[in-house]
């Protein structure tokens, strides 16, 4: 996954989080909104330290980072997101954790639906 897509600046997160639209389950949250003169879209990763030490949350995000970029060419353009993992996420195993953000970002129309 490129570092173009990838949200940085905290100003522009904070942006996401007071846009207050956000759909979520027990494992993740997402916040969106739109980016007027973006290209392609735009996400961000969240993680507090209830999830575990830096080892365990490193693996979470890689796992995310791979499963968005496995699945970017389904995005919506123009579309700026944040991930918010949350602590029960730990208990997921790869396969578990790529099955509930898919549908949660289809859920939240990020994603075209597919019929895997």
């Amino acid at each position: 996954m490129r570092k173009r897509y990838r949200i940085k600046k905290s100003s522009e997160i904070d942006a996401i989080f007071k846009n207050k639209n956000v759909k979520g389950d027990s494992y993740f949250a997402v916040y969106q909104s739109e980016d007027q003169n973006g290209t392609h879209f735009r996400f961000a990763l969240s993680i507090g330290k209830k999830y575990g030490n830096a080892v365990e949350r490193n693996l979470a995000k890689r796992r995310l980072r791979m499963i968005i970029s496995e699945k970017a060419t389904q995005f919506i353009k123009n579309k700026l997101f944040v991930v918010v993992i949350k602590p029960t996420a730990k208990n997921l195993d790869y396969q578990e954790m790529k099955l509930r953000l898919i549908n949660l970002l289809e859920k939240s129309k990020l994603m075209e639906i597919t019929n895997e």
